[in-house]
């Protein structure tokens, strides 16, 4: 059974010029698993929006209204934080997102597919339960997560962050839900700034000094996750996949390399393997270097594939 890839062209119509996540991130992804021959051998299916019954299942319905009502005319920009836009083609991407989240969720739990990359934009991991930033507007792979806990056969998920930034909407949203197994590695004493120390027996921080290289990477991830993923036992793990730590990434200080991706891959797919029926949902979050994203989702995409 071969991963599902789940996308849409409408997610390239959230748009502000020069503003590091814009339209040309998902096409440069897009375009390297055209070139590789990997979007020919994986099964696409296109995505579907979310619907506002389905955003609420995590985000409150006046929050839902709040960010379709920011939907600025055609041609124009707002800004509904410091750092996140919105655009007139903006809540339709950030829809389907969500949904492409939500779909993948299903057909994982259904048995329809084993795992599932969503190949889309805006990110997510940085929504919180009531607030949009960090580019993001809805929590992608926390909709997944909740959807895959409505059924029957799924009692606890883990959901497990390697992007450079701290999964604060993440932890946000699960916070008192134990059920709920999060880890996240981040570049420590960098943005968002919030939830960064935060204890809580299913919430796994492992921060990693600014320059940390490879092999550190490596050590802290097993030292910190590895335990608690055997704790956990989750009957299904959800991956945001944020490349934002790779070496040449313009907006942080780590020094990881292509193959840390294939590594963490891996794996999480051995993790699934053991703990999960091999059950794997993945969604892009960061990356902002065009070719150290692309590069970094083809050998995770082909892992994905091919393990």
């Amino acid at each position: 059974m071969t991963v599902t890839l789940l996308t849409h062209p409408d997610c390239e119509d959230h748009y502000l010029p020069r503003h590091p996540e814009r339209p040309e991130r998902l096409l440069a992804v897009m375009e390297r698993f055209n070139a590789s021959g990997l979007a020919d051998e994986v099964t696409r299916v296109q995505a579907l929006e979310a619907s506002q019954e389905e955003l609420q299942l995590i985000h409150p319905a006046d929050y839902v209204a709040h960010i379709e009502a920011q939907t600025p005319a055609e041609g124009q920009a707002v800004k509904v934080d410091p750092d996140t836009y919105m655009s007139s083609g903006s809540a339709k991407a950030a829809r389907l997102a969500a949904g492409a989240a939500v779909q993948a969720a299903r057909l994982v739990v259904q048995g329809e597919a084993r795992r599932a990359f969503c190949a889309v934009r805006p990110p997510g991991h940085h929504a919180e339960v009531a607030a949009a930033m960090g580019f993001c507007l809805f929590n992608n792979v926390a909709l997944a997560a909740q959807v895959a806990l409505q059924s029957p056969a799924i009692e606890r998920v883990a959901i497990l962050d390697f992007d450079v930034h701290h999964c604060n909407g993440t932890v946000d949203i699960f916070q008192s839900r134990p059920e709920v197994l999060v880890c996240s590695s981040f570049q420590e004493n960098f943005y968002p700034h919030r939830y960064l120390d935060f204890e809580n027996e299913h919430i796994v921080n492992t921060p990693l000094a600014a320059g940390t290289r490879s092999k550190d990477f490596r050590l802290a991830i097993e030292r910190s996750w590895l335990p608690a993923i055997q704790r956990h036992r989750p009957d299904f793990i959800l991956i945001s996949a944020g490349f934002d730590a790779h070496k040449d990434d313009p907006l942080a200080q780590l020094s990881l390399t292509t193959d840390d991706y294939r590594w963490i891959t891996s794996l999480i797919l051995d993790l699934a393997a053991e703990h999960a029926a091999g059950r794997l949902l993945s969604t892009l979050e960061g990356g902002y270097d065009l070719r150290a994203l692309a590069d970094s989702a083809e050998v995770h995409l082909a892992a994905l594939h091919s393990q």
